[in-house]
């Protein structure tokens, strides 16, 4: 499941963090906010995210999909509009089902699963670039992944949580 938790937030907090389970594969459903530019299966949660602090910009995976005992290559490119501090408290929200099966439901610290892409927090507002490559196990089952990952702010002093970013896709891996 480490794999699961790092890959997201790569995707999720350099644009905003991850190292993970390549749940990646060449089946995509656009679910709300339409895809993700690039080459990758990823879509938006929702169908407006002019408001979020992350303008992701493209995300290109290769190989798309990915391929067990193989590495993937991860580029992804945004702007942050404003930088995000530990004193922000960033969380990422991740689902992840094989099928209907729950396999994952995990919150993340994200200036925590940032380090994971040679980042740290303050992360500065502006434009960002992550380049990463993971070694994906032999082991990974084949079958249809979901994922949900939901990235915000959770200041207390703040009477609104920021949306950070929110990502989804519904993939086929192997087989």
């Amino acid at each position: 499941m480490k794999y699961s938790l790092s890959l997201i937030s790569l995707l999720l907090s350099g644009l905003v963090a991850v190292e993970g389970l390549s749940i990646f594969g060449d089946s995509q459903k656009v679910l709300g906010g339409g895809a993700v530019p690039g080459d990758n299966p990823l879509t938006f949660c929702q169908e407006t995210h002019d408001d979020d602090l992350l303008t992701l910009e493209k995300v290109d995976l290769s190989p798309n999909p990915p391929k067990a005992g193989e590495p993937l290559y991860i580029k992804a490119t945004g702007t942050l509009k404003r930088d995000i501090t530990v004193d922000d408290n960033a969380i990422v929200d991740i689902v992840v089902k094989y099928g209907f099966i729950k396999l994952l439901s995990t919150q993340a610290d994200l200036c925590e699963q940032i380090k994971n892409v040679d980042m740290e927090c303050p992360i500065k507002k502006g434009p960002i670039t992550i380049m990463k490559e993971v070694q994906l196990p032999k082991e990974i089952p084949p079958g249809k992944y979901n994922v949900h990952a939901n990235a915000i702010t959770t200041d207390a002093d703040k009477k609104e949580k920021d949306h950070i970013t929110c990502l989804e896709a519904t993939v086929q891996f192997g087989g």
